[in-house]
């Protein structure tokens, strides 16, 4: 069935239950409030950075929006794009879209003016909804949107390309319209990251949906009483896709605009959280601000706080063994998983297996998973190998383009994920490196990976990218971008010596003290680093010879 249903059941069974919340405190008063202080204002959702909206308003709104497209021609099979920060509009906009029988068609929130038209062609989109913090993106390209596309905003002060979505829906019915939608009917439209040129646009039908709502809500146990809080884009599979835990259970979630720790700490303490899903980067905040007192656990009301779980990138043991010095009773998950297969979930460690941190884990609910060589056969356990899955949670296709889903799906339903991975005598998987980042050093393969875990363990780096620089002899070497820990010094010779306790061929020849780049999921901008240092290092090496 579609994942529309759960949310009309919802609406029978917990009309006057709370869904959403949306915290936005940027916009709080600069002086900083403590969770005593806000809890207080906290029922009253007066406070200008705090919105609710209950299962009833919820399903509302998606009919009001999904009536208010079929009656300006949207019909079953077209697609529309949201282009919006995380708010209380998001989900009702994307699960009105799906009510119609259209595709819905995240984009991400930092395309260029450029990236967001590309995409809007490749995927063939007839309606464009999009936020005020992208007036100007789309304004500088509306004109070669707009004869095509109906362009919709969704915010105070429409531009005049635009039409309102206030006004448009206001006098729509809230009825579900009558459209029969089915698990084999396309569903949704999601892009690859881009980081190798403009993204691929990959098609999922709505049995992947589901099969992405019923992995995350077996795999976190998500029950009515839970209160998920979601921090990452809900234009990215994974934060969407864990949030579907919380459709399948009718429980409440919390959307937070804004990473620092303590919105983190307040939006647990006073919503009263029970599931965080962080992003490395957040999570070492978190730990640095508890390390140096500038936040205190004391402080805020945590007991209730039984999962974290991360996903989006590898994730250091080393951090993991650092948080559970803090949260000793914390349940610990990590999740992979990527946009073609709908998402986090097809390799999961569990909770139950903590003691396998450094894995990804085993293959999740309803998932295959199988490590190959180049030629197709499985590798032994203990060898390095192509990582891949299957399930119905893998993608249709790359929508309009057969060369690049023949290059990464196998006729009997297998998913290439490009990354490199091996398996343990237990049976877990371990995440080595993403198979285009391997450095070729004269001869041996060096898993970027590896040597950034190491790396991590020395006390003054916040934060570390190693990638591959040129050199004559060897092909490549392995160059370290580290981000020293604010407050602190650190010296190349002091790095080379760290790394004394890796074996020679895997220390890292070249040391640039700089900050790391990440996309807005957490995940390292590699090719970017390469591009910033790669071609600088060659061309330093060139004009020495």
């Amino acid at each position: 069935m579609p994942i529309t249903q759960y949310l009309e059941r919802n609406r029978k069974l917990y009309s006057d239950e709370i869904a959403l919340v949306e915290l936005n405190p940027e916009q709080q008063d600069n002086r900083r409030m403590t969770w005593k202080e806000y809890s207080l204002i906290q029922p009253t959702v007066a406070a200008p950075y705090r919105r609710e909206i209950t299962w009833r308003v919820f399903d509302e709104k998606a009919n009001r929006f999904a009536n208010m497209l079929l009656s300006r021609g949207v019909k079953k099979g077209d697609k529309v794009a949201i282009l919006m920060m995380n708010c209380l509009e998001w989900l009702p906009i994307y699960f009105g879209v799906l009510k119609t029988g259209a595709l819905a068609v995240p984009f991400n929130f930092r395309y260029s003016s450029d990236e967001i038209l590309y995409c809007a062609d490749l995927a063939e989109v007839d309606v464009l909804v999009f936020g005020p913090e992208f007036i100007g993106r789309i304004e500088s390209v509306a004109d070669r949107l707009i004869p095509h596309r109906l362009l919709i905003y969704v915010g105070e002060n429409c531009p005049t390309f635009a039409e309102s979505y206030r006004d448009l829906v206001a006098d729509c019915s809230s009825k579900a319209p009558d459209i029969t939608i089915t698990d084999d009917d396309d569903g949704a439209i999601y892009f690859s990251s881009g980081t190798t040129g403009f993204p691929k646009a990959i098609l999922h039908k709505h049995r992947s949906l589901m099969h992405a709502a019923i992995v995350e809500q077996t795999h976190h146990s998500t029950s009515h009483e839970d209160c998920f809080l979601c921090i990452p884009p809900l234009y990215h599979t994974g934060a969407k896709m864990h949030w579907f835990g919380s459709l399948v259970s009718g429980s409440k979630a919390v959307l937070l605009r804004g990473t620092k720790p303590e919105y983190i700490f307040s939006a647990v303490s006073t919503e009263h959280c029970t599931i965080v899903w962080l992003l490395v980067p957040w999570a070492q905040d978190i730990l640095d601000a508890l390390d140096n007192g500038s936040l205190k656990i004391s402080d805020y009301h945590l007991d209730q706080w039984r999962l974290m779980h991360i996903g989006a990138q590898p994730v250091p043991p080393s951090l993991i063994r650092h948080w559970l010095e803090y949260f000793p009773n914390h349940q610990y998950d990590t999740n992979y998983g990527l946009s073609e297969s709908i998402g986090p979930g097809c390799v999961h460690l569990g909770v139950e297996n903590t003691h396998k941190v450094g894995a990804i884990g085993v293959p999740g609910y309803g998932w295959e998973c199988k490590i190959i060589r180049e030629n197709g056969d499985v590798v032994k356990k203990g060898e390095a190998g192509e990582l891949c899955v299957r399930g119905d949670g893998v993608m249709t296709c790359y929508y309009h383009n057969p060369e690049a889903t023949a290059e990464v799906l196998t006729e009997d339903g297998w998913l290439k994920t490009g990354d490199v991975a091996m398996e343990d005598e237990d049976g877990f998987i371990f995440l080595v490196d993403r198979k285009k980042d391997v450095i070729v050093s004269g001869g041996e393969n060096l898993y970027p990976v590896q040597i950034e875990d190491f790396l991590r363990g020395y006390d003054k780096i916040n934060d570390v990218a190693v990638i591959g620089l040129p050199d004559a002899r060897l092909g490549e070497i392995a160059g370290a971008i580290i981000a020293v820990k604010e407050g602190m010094t650190c010296t190349e010779e002091e790095i080379n010596t760290f790394c004394l306790g890796l074996p020679k061929y895997k220390r890292p020849r070249k040391i640039i003290f700089a900050p790391v780049p990440r996309n807005a999921t957490g995940k390292i901008e590699k090719p970017k680093l390469r591009r910033m240092y790669g071609e600088e290092y060659l061309v330093a090496y060139e004009n020495r010879k």
